[in-house]
């Protein structure tokens, strides 16, 4: 009786493999039983060479290669950081919101609730043009100072029109959906992040760093590889800035959040409803100073969460699969962390190429969205399978609540 208890209490053996390298060094990966594309594991070995990388690489099973570097990696560094890790769209990230509606308040015909999103929501990759709303001017008081300080310290960053981009959702992969949980509670949620701002910074301090390994005369496995070095001239000022655009993405969430519940509550469509719970607000796009193994590292999430014990998260599934609010497992050798969705399968050209809009129409059946050729390239096909994806995790993470979207408005 005695070794039974002890065998049911014991902790869950992890699930990660191991992927190869030619020297040696540990790349730890989340992916058994979804697509593993070889392109993403050459990055990956690049990757691990890195002499600064902290223990190993870790892989979630979201992973696909990327620009700069692989999607769904967690790259701990110790005196350094890799900007293109980071990406262009800094503090991208997930937004939840449960309200007191119930799937029993919701019209039959979601269309006026999808139009009333994308009148109050602009989406895309423009800005306000006409009249910048009152809330998104009070939001950019606590970003001006920062935001000053950055520009003039590098007039080279193409300035933005500063907070005519705040409550934005942008375009690509960028969304707001209304959801329903297994009880039929109806959920606010979004995906957004840095807009251009954000990118803008990206791309400055990654041709930054290109320009440092030049002129130090390093060589990296490639380019995108280039890195600012702890106590470089650049490195503070990097680290400033992407702590800003990391702010800049939160609170644009929140903008957009808010001005998503504000029209929804005067919509004639919907009764009066309330919030319920704490909104679930996280980044999956990100650089943060952790502790690890004993040493205080930068781990750079490029498409991950972090999943600390009791940490809640946001994996989406595509435009006609589930999504799921998790809560971290405080997994020591992922880093804390999990995926951040389902991962492409496909590229955005790749998919315009295969997927047609019949197949479109009949993968999204259920779910209020755009139906045409225009949003061919986030068809459900061109992602890998939500359920494979959380199985390869279940490690990581637990499931909290399962969703099912309903609407959704696509950037």
């Amino acid at each position: 009786m005695c070794g039974k208890n002890k065998s049911s209490e014991a902790k869950k053996k992890s699930k990660y493999e191991v992927l190869e390298t030619k020297s040696g060094k540990l790349v730890k990966t989340w992916t058994k039983g979804v697509p593993f594309e070889e392109e993403a594991k050459n990055q990956l070995r690049k990757l691990a060479e890195l002499p600064f990388i902290h223990k190993w690489v870790a892989v979630m099973p979201d992973v696909h290669a990327g620009r700069g570097s692989t999607v769904g990696s967690v790259i701990p560094t110790t005196g350094a950081i890799i900007p293109a890790a980071v990406g262009v769209d800094i503090g991208c990230g997930m937004m939840a919101q449960k309200t007191s509606l119930k799937a029993s308040d919701l019209p039959d015909n979601l269309k006026a609730i999808r139009t009333q999103i994308e009148r109050d929501v602009p989406v895309g990759f423009g800005y306000h043009k006409k009249r910048v709303p009152i809330a998104c001017e009070k939001a950019w008081v606590s970003l001006d100072a920062g935001y000053n300080q950055i520009m003039e310290k590098h007039p080279l960053i193409k300035a933005t029109k500063k907070y005519k981009q705040l409550g934005t959702l942008g375009g690509g992969n960028h969304f707001i959906e209304l959801c329903l949980d297994e009880e039929q509670n109806v959920l606010i949620m979004l995906h957004s992040g840095s807009r251009g701002v954000g990118n803008n910074i990206g791309r400055y301090f990654i041709e930054l760093a290109k320009k440092e390994m030049e002129r130090w005369f390093i060589h990296t496995p490639n380019t995108e590889l280039a890195y600012l070095p702890e106590g470089s001239e650049h490195f503070e000022d990097y680290i400033e800035a992407v702590g800003w655009a990391q702010g800049f993405a939160r609170i644009n969430r929140e903008v957009i959040m808010a001005a998503v519940i504000e029209g929804l509550q005067r919509s004639k469509e919907l009764p009066t409803f309330l919030l319920e719970e704490s909104a679930v607000n996280c980044h999956h796009n990100y650089v943060e100073l952790e502790h690890h193994y004993g040493k205080n590292v930068y781990v750079t999430r490029k498409g991950a969460v972090r999943a600390r014990k009791g940490d809640l998260g946001i994996i989406p599934g595509s435009m006609g699969a589930r999504t799921f609010i998790v809560e971290g497992l405080g997994n020591e050798e992922s880093f804390h962390s999990c995926s951040h969705g389902a991962g492409r399968t496909m590229s955005r050209t790749r998919a315009k190429e295969l997927i047609t809009v019949d197949e479109h129409r009949q993968a999204t059946e259920g779910v209020e969205c755009k139906k045409d050729q225009s949003v061919i390239d986030e068809s459900p096909r061109a992602y890998k399978d939500i359920d494979a994806v959380m199985e390869a995790q279940s490690d990581l993470v637990k499931v909290r609540h399962t969703l099912k979207q309903i609407v959704c408005v696509k950037g």
